[in-house]
């Protein structure tokens, strides 16, 4: 996969607050004890954001996280132009994070409607922790919509958790780099598009 980042550029974190901090204090922590550096080629994170693109190509998929399939609607919705429409659905469609369907409205020609794969949908954790933070980190604590569970009305939101199901705090994680990580991957992951 082609990354803008130059070759040999590696990801550490350092944040000001090591109770908030998913990784040991840099300041405190020997170099023996924290974990190796990862290389932004094999960085997952990396790889999605380049993977996805741009801010249109997160507007389109909340459009379809919100249930708009139609180009038509979305390109309202957005107000964005249709070159710049077709090139992001193109680009997800590519991805396979979205797929067409035909569909005909009484006495209507055919068309094509969006919707999101298997693999869309495994977005939708990143969006809604997207959502969560741009609610309190630039809308002031109060974000536009908010997001309920159909049958009982109740709040939905993120959450970190164990695979038994325990809360976890970013300053109950460790970071682990897998041995290998680069070559046990499930195969050689898609050019950037």
């Amino acid at each position: 996969m082609k990354l803008r980042y130059p070759v040999g550029v590696t990801f550490t974190a350092e944040v000001a607050d090591s109770r908030t901090s998913a990784l040991p204090d840099t300041a405190t922590a020997s170099r023996a004890n924290r974990p190796p550096p990862v290389d932004a080629e094999d960085c997952s994170i990396c790889g999605a954001v380049e993977a996805l693109g741009d801010t249109w190509s997160i507007l389109v998929l909340r459009e379809l996280f919100f249930g708009v399939r139609r180009f038509n609607d979305m390109q309202q919705d957005l107000g964005i132009s249709r070159s710049v429409l077709t090139a992001r659905l193109t680009r997800l469609m590519d991805l396979g994070v979205v797929r067409t369907e035909t569909y005909r409205e009484p006495g209507e020609r055919s068309r094509e409607q969006y919707r999101l794969t298997r693999k869309g949908v495994g977005l939708l954790p990143v969006m809604v922790a997207l959502m969560a933070w741009g609610d309190q980190h630039i809308n002031g604590g109060v974000g536009p919509v908010t997001l309920h569970e159909r049958s009982t009305g109740d709040a939905v939101r993120a959450e970190l958790r164990t695979l038994n199901g325990r809360p976890v705090e970013a300053h109950e994680m460790v970071v682990r780099v897998k041995p290998n990580a680069a070559l046990t991957a499930a195969g050689p992951r898609p050019a950037a598009l």
